[in-house]
């Protein structure tokens, strides 16, 4: 079955700038929605960006116009571009693939430290 694994994590200062990767290790075709989510201690796990496979995009309104979600390859599907980042954003941040048939598969996650 296909896994995900997040890479791109680490600490930055406020207003520093990551980028998130998501890879497959199988094969995602582009009919899968696929989506970022994070996860701060104490909180629910919260959508950040979602792409459908024609390409339509949604972003939490907290990170809209600082983060872009991107379409790659099937073996690289989707990766999250995050700027000016703020210590809100701290939290761990997972790859999400939507099933046809219903149900989810995530990765791991890749912790984001945003502090001075």
């Amino acid at each position: 079955q296909v896994q995900l694994v997040e890479f791109g994590g680490g600490s930055v200062q406020p207003g520093g700038s990551l980028r998130l990767s998501c890879v497959a290790n199988g094969t995602i075709f582009r009919f899968n929605a696929m989506g970022w989510y994070r996860q701060a201690p104490g909180k629910k796990r919260e959508m950040v960006a979602l792409i459908s496979p024609t390409g339509t995009t949604t972003y939490a309104n907290s990170v809209r116009d600082r983060f872009t979600i991107l379409r790659g390859s099937a073996e690289n599907p989707v990766s999250l571009q995050m700027n000016s980042l703020k210590p809100d954003d701290t939290a761990v941040y997972y790859c999400n693939l939507e099933l046809i048939t219903g149900g989810n598969i995530w990765g791991q996650g890749t912790q984001v430290t945003v502090s001075s």
